[in-house]
């Protein structure tokens, strides 16, 4: 299916399924008019590629989990263990997120106490 196709199902721009060929995260064929043909198992890696990119997992992550689970790459235990390293970073960077996000909204919520008090 063409990339217009894509887009319509997945709500990704076309724009974004270029860039998500740019990084190597997906390799539609090509029609003989230059067009890109995706098949039904890209369909899905776009939609993978979508949910775990607008939670915050950068592309390059998204990469190595997408060539994991797909087998391309030879693993090792130390592989594993590098893969592991980056899961635990990448909480990491989700929990500090979330701890400023949560200071934040803590302090609007004062704020909006703050604003209805009655002033003296």
């Amino acid at each position: 299916m063409r990339i217009g196709e894509v887009t319509r199902r997945t709500g990704v721009t076309a724009r974004m399924l270029r860039y998500y060929e740019e990084q190597d995260l997906l390799r539609p064929g090509r029609h003989p008019n230059g067009y890109r043909d995706y098949t039904e198992s890209e369909v899905e890696r776009v939609a993978t590629v979508r949910d775990l990119s607008s939670s915050g997992v950068p592309t390059r992550f998204i990469k190595i989990i997408l060539d994991r689970q797909a087998g391309t790459t030879a693993w090792t235990s130390s592989c594993d263990e590098i893969l592991a390293g980056m899961v635990r970073d990448q909480i990491a960077d989700l929990d500090s997120k979330i701890s400023c996000l949560t200071t934040s909204r803590e302090a609007l919520t004062q704020f909006l106490y703050d604003a209805r008090q009655p002033i003296a």
